[in-house]
């Protein structure tokens, strides 16, 4: 039997930092959304007790270094599932880029692994199981839109956000989350508009939402890699409503509300940069 999931990416419209918990983790606040970028997963039991992961992408791991593996070594642990299972991953989100892609495929490995041994585990308890792994893996169980607090594991559901295009470009570089969280001054942050960007959500007022853009994650990378803020104002000028980093970046995103826009925006990028999607809100 073999059996398939696909791995959404996500974008930050909003994410903010509050302090450093005693855990050595950020007390954060973010409003995340899905976007219709997806990785592939397939998955297949094995008779052998192991975890096979193949992919090609000569930047993502095989082994146990992986979120998909330490998702599927968890789980069989958690449910004493005896039998192997082969994971192969169809990579299409781009890599360490701030777009929750090795999130949301270890939460699509939490997700088809308890459809394909029928164990009908609810997403809240698979999204706590994610939480042991990585901080972005229960939003990236869950899916749609939320509000995530804590270190990010704490979720409240939203409305979807108003629908429009959404113009990703990442730059041929990664970025490490734990480097930019080290350098952050949480002191002297600008906090974003929360309550207002929960209030335009919930209107669906796309101008609202532009609006209210917020991630003080900027403070850092655009500081750090100056091609990254260049890229930013690149996607201002070509006009987008919107603009913003996803998560500790390098991705930047332009949110518009028509195509037409939307293909004049990837138009103008493209010589820019290498890797530019242009997709659909899911949230």
């Amino acid at each position: 039997m073999v059996l398939y999931e696909k791995a959404p990416a996500k974008v930050n419209l909003l994410l903010d930092v509050l302090g450093k918990r005693p855990d050595g983790y950020h007390e954060v606040e973010m409003v995340m959304t899905t976007v219709d970028l997806f990785d592939r997963i397939e998955l297949c039991p094995l008779e052998e007790d192991c975890i096979q992961i193949t992919l090609e992408s000569r930047f993502v791991p095989c082994d146990e270094r992986n979120l998909a593996y330490k998702a599927a070594e968890a789980f069989k642990k958690t449910y004493h599932i005896d039998s192997g299972i082969h994971i192969k991953i169809e990579k299409n989100i781009p890599v360490s880029a701030g777009l929750g892609g090795g999130s949301s495929d270890a939460a699509a490995v939490l997700r088809g692994m308890n459809r394909l041994w029928s164990l009908n585990i609810p997403h809240a308890e698979l999204a706590e199981l994610g939480a042991t792994i990585g901080s972005d893996i229960p939003f990236c169980v869950h899916g749609k839109t939320a509000l995530a607090r804590g270190r990010g594991e704490q979720l409240q559901p939203l409305a979807a956000p108003p629908a429009c295009w959404v113009v990703l470009a990442k730059l041929d570089i990664g970025v490490s989350s734990r480097t930019i969280f080290e350098q952050l001054e949480v002191r002297n942050l600008e906090h974003p508009d929360l309550s207002g960007m929960l209030r335009a959500i919930e209107a669906k007022q796309f101008s609202g939402v532009c609006a209210r853009l917020g991630n003080v994650l900027e403070s850092v990378t655009l500081q750090v890699y100056p091609e990254v803020a260049k890229l930013k104002e690149r996607m201002n000028q070509l006009g987008a409503d919107g603009v913003l980093m996803s998560g500790s970046g390098p991705t930047i995103y332009g949110l518009v509300e028509h195509e037409a826009k939307a293909r004049r925006l990837y138009n103008g990028l493209r010589g820019f940069c290498d890797e530019v999607h242009v997709v659909r809100m899911l949230g």
